[in-house]
């Protein structure tokens, strides 16, 4: 089987190295058609003149019709304005759309940066439905987005199949020895989403313990100041983060309170449980899709502070529970999430289209 990986998708995000990884590891051809756009800053969703007259510029480009012999074509995230090019370039052939986010979700529910009914709110939401519409099948990362997608794009439900994100396994293996003190790490982008005050907060009332914080983003002005037990590293390189998470006491998910941080495992609690690193993330429907509480993570209340708090001193206090935690939690990834798995389950949906 021959897959045309396409469009203007940020290249070295997990989600789409991850898929190629485990689509060739699946014994699947993979030659990919990119053009770069959103490449070359730690903040990639990044508007203006400039990203607007790249995207314009990688939209006509893709309009060529392609060289590569396929059978099926994937649109990578973020591809949501590829599809038009797409079918094109497909010229008949499956189009599968890996949209991962709504753009409409991601800056007017989750950031807030566009009200629902303004100008941008408006068009955010014609280019999802768009995009959803556009494709033969939507793979989804968990059945909670799948939901949402369908009803986002009027689609019916059975044309959206969900495979979990996952971890880049050449980067990510288990190798967990915590440092003492235990220090609790968080790692990703500072956005409503992953919950950072929520962070904090626990941080507060939980002084007693060590915590790390690496990233940045939107809300990054809440560290200002600081917490003595609070350090704070803006950006490590990605190859660099098993380091990070190898030697935490736990790892922390998200912790927001919006609809789009109950539908969504992210990128960093697959990473962790690879790492085999016991975790502590909110309890949602997509957590649960995954994981069980106290049997493969600490799940607690979305935006409860107090809660956290009290997980992280359960671990600090129980090593042999921090042990049973990172033993579940790999086995859960290996079982539902690991490369394999997600490399086969690729192949039977794109199998499943051809055939």
């Amino acid at each position: 089987m021959r897959i045309l990986y396409f469009g203007t998708y940020e290249r070295d995000y997990p989600r789409n190295a991850q898929v190629i990884a485990a689509l060739r590891g699946a014994g699947v051809e993979v030659s990919e058609r990119h053009i770069s756009v959103w490449e070359g800053s730690r903040h990639n969703w990044s508007a203006g003149v400039g990203t607007a007259a790249r995207l314009a510029l990688a939209e006509t480009r893709l309009f060529r019709r392609p060289r590569e012999e396929f059978d099926a074509l994937i649109v990578g995230y973020p591809g949501h304005l590829d599809l038009t090019a797409a079918r094109r370039a497909a010229h008949g052939k499956p189009v599968v759309f890996n949209p991962l986010v709504s753009l409409y979700d991601t800056f007017v529910g989750d950031r807030g940066r566009f009200e629902p009914s303004s100008p941008a709110g408006r068009a955010l939401k014609a280019i999802d439905r768009r995009a959803l519409r556009g494709a033969d099948l939507v793979v989804a990362d968990t059945r909670a987005n799948a939901g949402f997608f369908a009803t986002l794009g009027g689609i019916r439900r059975e044309k959206i199949e969900v495979c979990f994100v996952g971890a880049e396994e050449r980067v990510f293996s288990p190798g967990w020895r915590p440092v003492q003190p235990f220090r609790a790490v968080f790692v990703g982008k500072l956005i409503p989403l992953h919950g950072i005050a929520v962070v904090l907060e626990g941080a507060r009332i939980a002084a007693d313990l060590k915590f790390r914080i690496v990233g940045s983003g939107q809300l990054e002005p809440l560290l200002r100041g600081g917490l003595p037990n609070v350090e704070h590293v803006p950006w490590v390189d990605y190859e660099q983060l098993p380091r990070e998470l190898h030697g935490a006491g736990c790892a922390l998910g998200i912790f927001g309170t919006s609809e789009k941080a109950s539908r969504v495992i992210p990128n960093k609690v697959f990473q962790a449980l690879a790492c085999g690193v016991p975790v502590i993330t909110a309890d949602t429907p997509a957590a649960r899709e995954l994981l069980a509480d106290d049997e493969s993570a600490l799940l607690v209340p979305p935006g409860d502070p107090p809660a956290l708090a009290a997980a992280i001193r359960r671990l600090a206090g129980d090593p042999g529970l921090a042990q049973r935690l990172a033993e579940g939690g790999l086995h859960a990834y290996r079982a539902c999430a690991s490369q394999h798995v997600l490399g086969e389950r690729w192949r039977a949906l794109i199998e499943g289209l051809l055939g």
